[in-house]
């Protein structure tokens, strides 16, 4: 038994060496929703708050990313939002991507779908109130009518 733990021990030890890349790109403001959609100052709070860390090039990374294996699901998380949807890359989608973006946001917020259930359970903080709910509500349905 106690082999095993020791084995594990080192195991675990070992695969610390393989770190995740933390790089952030470069954040070009111009090319950023809240810049592009000229969001007021509490749509942008409520999104740099809950959205951002995970859909955006400024991720803010939690303490428990230095830690292997967790590390590698919390990067596989970010770069799956990321692709689905980059707040700060917005300026580069087409008219029919930022259409398709701006309803799936309606969407998911008004269905209690984002930010995810899995990643409210570490942090409650980034979780919206029913009146940044209804907030981001109002705003997507004013981009979505321009």
């Amino acid at each position: 038994m106690k082999k095993k733990m020791l084995i594990a021990l080192a195991i675990l030890l070992a695969i610390q060496l393989f770190r995740i890349d933390k790089t952030n790109k470069p954040i070009n403001k111009d090319l950023d929703y809240v810049s592009l959609t000229h969001a007021p100052k509490n749509i942008e709070n409520i999104l740099e708050k809950s959205c951002y860390n995970c859909h955006s090039n400024q991720t803010i990374y939690p303490w428990y990313a230095n830690v292997a294996p967790i590390s590698w699901l919390v990067k596989s998380h970010i770069n799956e939002g990321k692709k689905f949807l980059n707040f700060s890359e917005y300026g580069l989608y087409n008219v029919y991507q930022k259409d398709h973006i701006n309803k799936w946001l309606y969407e998911v917020i008004k269905n209690g779908r984002m930010p995810l259930s899995s990643y409210l359970l570490i942090h409650q903080e980034d979780n919206l109130s029913n009146k940044q709910r209804q907030e981001l509500l109002n705003w997507f349905s004013i981009i979505l009518n321009k």
